[in-house]
């Protein structure tokens, strides 16, 4: 099989097949990521996918989950999409769920029909990052995206029955706007309902534009009781709707996975624990590994 450049996933797909489908991402200007830096987007030759997913049939017995790399995988046409979920459907019949990354705006773009034609040919969840939903702060990370935009997106996915899990970004505001982000997030995630929420704690890359902007003093970073504090206003504040809550990133203060809003005591507890006792509450920067 092939892989080029670096290679990311998610890591709830830490045991999925990863199949290369395009090469880094469509947007690429987002400034707190490096993860397609040194990739121009390209579309991998259909041909080319189609024999890695056979090799991989001659590896792996048996394959539970599929997930689609590199990054945007849903700008494609949806009849390429179509072709590719087509061969793995049939070459690996096993196969319960077909994953991509996605932008709110690959999903604003397509026709509901084209999104219900990939839900029936056997894609099941889309990773879609919002990060914030504070305007301002999109705006300052040079997402592309607006909240109108995202709900826009999420309306056609709902419509379609295909499941979306968000990621959102503790600390991505900065100490200024850390109230405004969390606050507008949590409001907007209200709005879009989705089915998983994935949230991680921010980690500056090196090399990044908002690794400069930090080195230069124009980006101050929240503070790690900042961040437990977003945590808390998310977990108290998220209502109407259940969700898989995701927030075993290895980034996080604070290790919670399970389902909202029955685990919501549960885990507002751990967050209060670590707000009274966890020494990182009294530095003025987390820590953090790269993604």
């Amino acid at each position: 099989m092939y892989y080029e450049g670096k290679v990311y996933r998610p890591w709830i797909e830490a045991n999925s097949l990863l199949i290369q489908t395009t090469l880094g991402c469509t947007h690429n200007k987002c400034t707190f990521c490096d993860m397609f830096r040194e990739k121009r987007f390209r579309i991998r030759k259909i041909e080319e996918i189609f024999k890695d997913i056979d090799e991989a049939r001659q590896i792996y017995p048996h394959v539970r989950s599929i997930f689609l790399i590199d990054g945007n995988v849903l700008a494609l046409k949806t009849v390429f999409l179509l072709k590719i979920l087509g061969k793995i459907t049939s070459t690996f019949p096993e196969c319960s769920k077909i994953a991509l990354y996605a932008g709110f705006n690959d999903l604003r773009r397509k026709s509901v029909e084209d999104l219900k034609e990939l839900k029936r040919e056997g894609l099941t969840l889309a990773y879609t990052g919002l990060e914030s939903g504070d305007p301002v702060t999109l705006e300052r990370i040079k997402k592309g995206l607006t909240p109108e935009q995202a709900e826009k997106g999420m309306a056609k996915a709902k419509a379609a029955g295909i499941d979306i899990l968000v990621s959102i970004i503790f600390g991505i505001g900065g100490k200024e706007r850390s109230r405004e982000h969390i606050v507008e997030t949590t409001r907007l995630l209200n709005i879009l309902k989705p089915e998983q929420i994935a949230p991680m704690a921010l980690a500056v890359q090196s090399g990044t534009e908002l690794a400069k902007q930090v080195e230069a003093g124009e980006f101050i970073q929240a503070t790690p009781l900042q961040i437990l504090e977003e945590e808390k206003y998310l977990l108290k504040n998220l209502v109407g709707f259940e969700t898989i809550y995701w927030g075993d990133h290895g980034n996080n203060i604070v290790s919670s996975r399970g389902n909202l809003p029955e685990s919501r005591e549960l885990f507002l507890g751990k967050i209060d624990h670590a707000i009274a006792n966890h020494p990182v509450t009294k530095q003025e920067v987390l820590v953090t590994s790269p993604w």
